[in-house]
């Protein structure tokens, strides 16, 4: 399998205001409001420390959200042996609002800090990406997609014409698919800062709209950009695909099947529809259970969410880091050359999968800034730690 070498990193997250849809079964939806407007105050990335400490566990009080009912047959997570270790410095120094080991599948350590509690949730910005990633590994279980080596004009024509003529639904999982793409938080002017910000046209997906009028950069599959957009744009592909929306699906082929025990949270875009590179919240119980999903390979109590193969290309290592343990698959971080790998956001949000020592780490925080290397290195000695102390 060919590998590609990393151009840019940027781990980035968009937030907006945004409308509803109707409601499936088992899900619920706020109300539309009056008007699209997006306030200055949700611009999280920019919020101060102490309100991301506060708020990261309410979004779905302050802007739109599906919400996806609790499974009805919870997964039980039976508890292990203590694991002699105390994090109570690392999560204060790293302000983590929740650790959670799980371990040859019992919980061996469970802490919450920040005022959190096992009955609040906590948004995870782009661990969602490796949920909608499974969401194409249930499609494609069922045959509402029929190949990652499609074309996505397949399923979406109305991107013909542009820079997505020409590329795979793999180039678009694996950030390959050459659109000129600028995920720069910085900058006013940046792609995704514009994204949600411009209204398409009358009868047509806001993710669609824009991607479509983005100029090809490099030849598809032969270049990697980190792009929440298309993320955004899987689960477009994924909802007209199976002719369901993400927060229902999400329920149906995971949330029930591994057991969630509390109810999650889809923040929704302009159009009422979920935001599929970013924001699903919930608790760090259930988030260890999307641990124990992808260490499984799909192979859950409720029945196969999509095949092992699947979640052996999507975990592998297809994008190499120079000077890094690091890598990238199909909207997964890998370690060690594909040995372990992660589902991450920023602020500090982590899933860390070891299948060599059936280990699930999970790490929830409210980082004063949205990455750091200091801060990644002092979560990844924390994990290193755990790694030993249950050996």
């Amino acid at each position: 399998m060919r590998r590609l070498r990393r151009s840019t990193l940027g781990w980035k997250v968009l937030l907006a205001v945004l409308t509803a849809t109707p409601a499936a079964a088992g899900i619920a939806q706020v109300p539309p409001p009056a008007a699209f407007v997006v306030p200055a105050d949700m611009q999280v990335l920019f919020w101060p420390a102490e309100r991301r400490e506060r708020d990261l566990r309410r979004m779905a009080e302050l802007i739109p959200h599906a919400r996806i009912a609790p499974s009805p047959a919870p997964r039980p997570l039976p508890a292990g042996e203590p694991l002699d270790l105390d994090p109570s410095a690392f999560m204060e120094a790293e302000r983590v609002a929740g650790l959670l080991v799980i371990h040859r599948g019992q919980v061996r350590l469970e802490r919450y800090g920040l005022g959190l509690t096992a009955a609040d949730v906590w948004d995870s910005f782009s661990i969602t990406k490796s949920l909608t990633s499974t969401l194409v590994g249930a499609a494609l279980a069922e045959g509402a997609i029929r190949s990652t080596d499609d074309r996505v004009t397949d399923y979406l024509p109305e991107l013909a014409g542009g820079a997505y003529d020409g590329v795979s639904v793999d180039d678009v999982l694996t950030m390959r698919s050459g659109a000129r793409w600028d995920e720069d938080y910085t900058s006013a002017t940046s792609d995704v800062a514009r994204f949600y910000l411009t209204p398409p046209p009358a009868e047509t997906d806001a993710t669609v709209a824009y991607l479509r009028a983005l100029p090809r950069a490099h030849p598809p599959g032969q270049h990697w950009n980190y792009n929440t957009g298309e993320t955004n744009l899987i689960g477009v592909l994924v909802a007209r695909a199976t002719g369901r929306p993400l927060s229902a699906y999400l329920k149906e082929k995971i949330w029930d099947p591994a057991g969630m025990e509390s109810p999650a949270f889809w923040m929704l875009d302009a159009q009422g529809r979920e935001a599929g590179g970013c924001c699903v919240s919930a608790t760090l119980r259930d988030w260890g259970r999307v641990g124990l999903m992808a260490l499984e390979r799909g192979a859950v109590p409720g029945g196969a969410i999509a095949t092992p193969a699947w979640f052996e290309t999507a975990t592998a290592q297809r994008i190499d880091f120079p000077d890094s343990d690091r890598g990238y698959g199909s909207q997964w971080w890998t370690r060690g050359e594909g040995a372990r790998f992660e589902a991450a956001g920023i602020f500090g949000q982590l899933i860390h999968v070891d299948p060599a020592k059936d280990l699930v780490v999970v790490v929830l925080a409210a980082w004063p800034t949205a990455t750091g290397r200091a801060r990644s290195e002092a979560r990844l000695a924390m994990i290193d730690r755990i790694r030993a102390a249950v050996d």
